[in-house]
């Protein structure tokens, strides 16, 4: 049951692009399975500054996405290799991030 549409920020393509078929596949199943119907209850709210953000863990790797609740959509705002999500993803890239820079 889907309750809660998928959006994908512009530069997701770059970040998935050396990553293998099988990976992707995964990836992109636990977006479509889990995020579309339950956002708040397979994420984990990220802390600090990013605190507004949510991170699905799928594998090795993290989707990074932000939840508007009012207009049931959830942002896919990265997707990084666990050893770099947190390092590549912070409060200052994302602002860049979402405002196109």
């Amino acid at each position: 049951m889907k309750k809660y549409g998928i959006r994908y920020h512009s530069k997701i393509k770059d970040d998935i692009k050396t990553l293998d078929a099988s990976v992707k596949k995964k990836i992109k199943t636990a977006i479509e399975n889990k995020l579309s119907s339950e956002p708040f209850i397979y994420g984990q709210r990220l802390k600090g500054t990013v605190k507004d953000l949510w991170k699905l863990r799928v594998g090795r790797y993290r989707v990074i996405y932000i939840i508007d609740d009012e207009t049931k959509v959830v942002y896919i705002l990265a997707i990084a290799h666990r050893k770099d999500a947190y390092k590549n993803v912070n409060l200052e890239a994302l602002i860049k991030r979402l405002k196109g820079l």
